[in-house]
């Protein structure tokens, strides 16, 4: 088992004990100001190209269509009552440590896909990106988020590929930490 796999696993288990709590408010409210379930289970590319299914706190209305958010014509419209706030303290995003905890995810490396963003798919495949394990968060999230358009968003990834190394991810968690204080790069 290697060491960012060790560690990965090390922080993803205790976050879920020391946010077990929070994260118990956190979907009651979502249960408490609009129907439907706590957790949404989106269908995502993971290493390899592999499909797996990845939680978040529902932060849209159950009728909203599945695609990346930024080709909405109007996101705002399908939020939840809470949904922003979730969005933008990222919080909608805690529990995927469960992924990570599963091995399907990493602390740190490119954002997972949704399984209809072919285009973003065959950008990362052509650069061998999609032989990595996607990440709770990343390089290209921390330089940009939601701003950044797939050349570069998959430039960022290809970068962080040939930096990886457990420094560059702790620097990575670091300005996350940082960046979701800030709520930086977050559009809806």
């Amino acid at each position: 088992m290697s060491v960012k796999r060790i560690f990965d696993t090390s922080v993803a288990a205790i976050a879920l004990l020391v946010l077990a709590i929070p994260m118990a408010c956190i979907a009651l409210a979502v249960r408490l100001t609009s129907n439907g379930p706590a957790l949404y289970w989106s269908r995502r590319v993971g290493r390899d190209n592999g499909l797996f299914s990845m939680p978040k706190f529902r932060t849209m209305q159950l009728n909203a269509p599945v695609v990346a958010t930024h080709l909405l014509q109007n996101p705002e419209s399908h939020l939840t009552s809470i949904g922003g706030f979730l969005r933008r303290t990222s919080l909608d995003e805690l529990p995927q440590l469960w992924c990570v905890l599963r091995g399907e995810m990493s602390l740190v490396g490119p954002r997972p896909a949704l399984f209809n963003q072919d285009d973003l798919i065959a950008a990362r495949t052509q650069c061998n990106i999609h032989r990595l394990l996607p990440g709770l968060t990343g390089w290209a999230q921390i330089n940009g988020r939601d701003e950044l358009a797939i050349p570069q968003k998959v430039a960022l990834d290809e970068e962080y590929m040939t930096r990886k190394s457990f420094t560059f991810d702790m620097r990575i968690l670091f300005l996350t930490v940082l960046k979701v204080a800030g709520a930086s790069g977050v559009k809806h």
